[in-house]
């Protein structure tokens, strides 16, 4: 195996970090390599432990050993996020009963500074979710009922004028930490857009003024899956907006039997005394962490190979797909990935998180025909077929 430069600035990063023999076999074996590459590099390893010197530089037949430019991460760092996260958890869970992988994939989207597409059938706690989570994270939050009347300016906010005060900007709802854009698919694709600024860049056009929104800024929009008379379905550009589109499932039967009996609809929220563990702060440090996280050069090749496979199409499933992921669905799955081994307590990513992070990022931006859609193919279908494909 010829050691190349990746691989050396990996090496002496592990050193610095304090990393064990079991620690190195792990890491590696889950990014593909074999057991005799393993062996060549925990040889170089552990001699470079025992030799402080420029021993790697001559190996590599190089005089001067490059510093690695890539931002170190603390352990600490790390744990104190587990941490967090673990306790944002606990407070959630004394409001909302289940759903357990609905809320760490917000939670993952939130460290990625990204949006949540939300698909679930009325009544399953969609809404409560985003608040608590809201009131576990120290933020503002604003829900906006779409309806087919709702106007952009409904959303953003107007400018109006008064004889005694003249002309003055009255800011809408979106001007707040977490978004809850309820049944969204109800409002026509006018006032859908309206987001699409406000998602993207952080910040709204009110009239001839542009306004920064507060940070971090974070939208859950659900659809309504069950009525067709009298919605809209998004449009293609404002689904690649979301990060995730989530699948939110009826609760398991011990589940309910635990709703019933916290029962939201009989007790106001405030009397589950949710603790703000985190704070607009806090959670920009941490997504400020999360863009720190190593992803190697392997892992983004992994991620190329599946986006690429969707566009190929030349696979079982390859011809229900109309339109294979974009760039942005490249970026997606490696932001998220990040995110994912974060939240496993790890500063390096790995292809089981890309695989974990695949379905939620993918679901809504492979776009399939309408063969597709007479023969019940979804997207999840093709999904599991590329990730079964595509070598690590």
């Amino acid at each position: 195996m010829k050691i190349d430069k990746q691989i050396k600035k990996w090496v002496e990063e592990a050193i610095k970090k304090g990393y064990t023999n079991e620690q190195i076999i792990i890491f590696l074996g889950q990014n593909g390599y074999g057991s005799e590459d393993i062996e060549k590099i925990l040889a170089i390893f552990n001699s470079l432990k025992n030799h402080k010197s420029n021993f790697l530089g001559k190996i590599m037949g190089e005089e001067e050993i490059k510093k690695d430019e890539r931002k170190t991460l603390v352990s600490s760092d790390i744990s104190e996020v587990t941490k967090l996260i673990s306790q944002v958890k606990k407070e959630m869970a004394k409001v909302v009963t289940g759903q357990e992988e609905i809320i760490e994939a917000f939670i993952c989207a939130l460290l990625c500074d990204g949006h949540v597409l939300l698909e679930g059938v009325p009544g399953i706690a969609k809404t409560l979710i985003v608040k608590t989570l809201a009131a576990a994270s120290g933020c503002s939050s604003k829900r906006i009922q779409f309806t087919v009347d709702l106007l952009p300016s409904d959303i953003i906010g107007v400018t109006t004028y008064t004889p005694q005060k003249g002309f003055e900007i009255v800011k809408g709802p979106i001007f707040a930490n977490y978004i809850i854009a309820d049944e969204i698919n109800r409002s026509p694709q006018k006032t859908q857009s309206a987001l699409i600024e406000a998602m993207q860049e952080k910040q709204v056009t009110i009239g001839k003024e542009t306004f920064k929104l507060p940070l971090p800024f974070f939208v859950m929009a659900n659809n309504n899956p069950i009525e067709t008379g009298g919605v809209y379905s998004l449009p293609e550009a404002q689904i690649d907006r979301f990060l995730f589109k989530l699948i939110i499932k009826y609760p398991k039967h011990k589940e309910e039997k635990d709703i019933i009996e916290k029962n939201i609809t009989l007790r106001k929220f405030e009397d589950f005394n949710i603790r703000a563990i985190l704070s607009p702060e806090k959670i920009l440090n941490m997504q400020e962490i999360t863009k720190n996280i190593y992803v190697n050069e392997r892992v983004k090749e992994y991620i190329v190979k599946i986006i690429d496979k969707t566009r190929k199409k030349d696979f079982e499933k390859g011809g229900y797909i109309e339109w294979g992921g974009s760039p942005r669905a490249s970026i997606g799955l490696f932001i998220a990935s990040k995110a994912q081994a974060l939240m496993n307590g790890r500063d390096y990513a790995t292809p089981k998180d890309v695989k974990d992070v695949a379905h939620k990022v993918l679901r809504h931006r492979i776009i399939l025909n309408y063969r597709a859609k007479a023969e019940g193919v979804d997207s999840d279908q093709i999904i599991d077929e590329i990730l079964d494909l595509i070598e690590v």
